[in-house]
């Protein structure tokens, strides 16, 4: 698929509800959020808009009651934004290279969008890692990386599309009870036509009610994630059917 500099392409993947790739359709980004950080972030390591990152795998604490906490990381030289919803709007400003937030999230459906804008092209990592409230682990749910270092290019996106498809049901980490659902994003014009100078990256956290019982990297953990073996499947949503292969190009 062509892309001339002077539009904005969207491309689409389905993971984790339905198989396939699409894209080809032009729309309009708008303009960046506030450069603040609002709404509630959670643990010892936070006060006020900041949160000082994890050193080691119990210094986020655990949250209370049925919520999980996750930490979240903006890595890049430039500004990133992550939107959540309610009022929750993360911001990482340019000058620091990373930037650490902790959350907590009760079971379901949790959107989440990544903002980055730059003229010269776009860089931007995210890292969402559920903290293990029994298990002391964390966990790698989702990670996006693109031009950080550098700027992100067509190519690098492409290649990204390819490494989300080899989850089917978007449990990026097997030992873990949270999955990606929904990943897809936008990207602007490309004044050089290779790197694009806007981009948002949207995806949704699909938070599970069972708590992991295993820890990360575990080989033992199966298709069912972190589940414990007394806990009852019809507590979550049944397992999708696997994807379609996406056609060749």
């Amino acid at each position: 698929m062509s892309r001339p500099g002077s539009l904005v392409v969207v491309v689409l993947l389905a993971i984790g509800s339905v198989g396939g790739c699409s894209g080809g359709s032009q729309v309009a980004i708008g303009p960046v959020p506030p450069r603040q950080t609002t709404g509630t972030l959670a643990g010892p390591l936070c006060q006020y808009d900041t949160c000082a990152c994890a050193k080691t795998e119990a210094d986020a604490g655990v949250p209370d009651g049925g919520r999980k906490r996750y930490e979240l990381r903006l890595k890049s030289a430039q500004e990133l934004w992550l939107t959540l919803p309610g009022d929750m709007s993360l911001y990482k400003t340019v000058e620091k290279p990373e930037a650490c937030f902790y959350v907590d999230l009760s079971p379901g459906e949790h959107p989440m969008t990544l903002r980055a804008s730059n003229p010269l092209g776009v860089s931007a990592e995210v890292v969402v890692r559920e903290i293990g409230a029994t298990t002391g682990s964390y966990y790698d749910t989702f990670r996006f990386e693109c031009g950080n270092p550098g700027a992100c290019s067509f190519e690098e996106l492409d290649t990204l599309k390819a490494t989300y498809a080899k989850y089917p049901r978007g449990l990026h980490d097997a030992c873990g009870s949270t999955r990606i659902k929904g990943i897809s994003w936008d990207h602007g014009k490309a004044p050089d036509g290779t790197h694009p100078s806007e981009l948002v990256v949207r995806a949704t956290l699909d938070v599970y009610k069972f708590a992991p019982w295993k820890k990360s990297g575990d080989e033992t953990c199966g298709e069912g994630g972190g589940r414990g073996p007394a806990e009852a499947p019809a507590d979550e949503a049944p397992a999708d059917p696997a994807p379609a292969a996406p056609p060749v190009p």
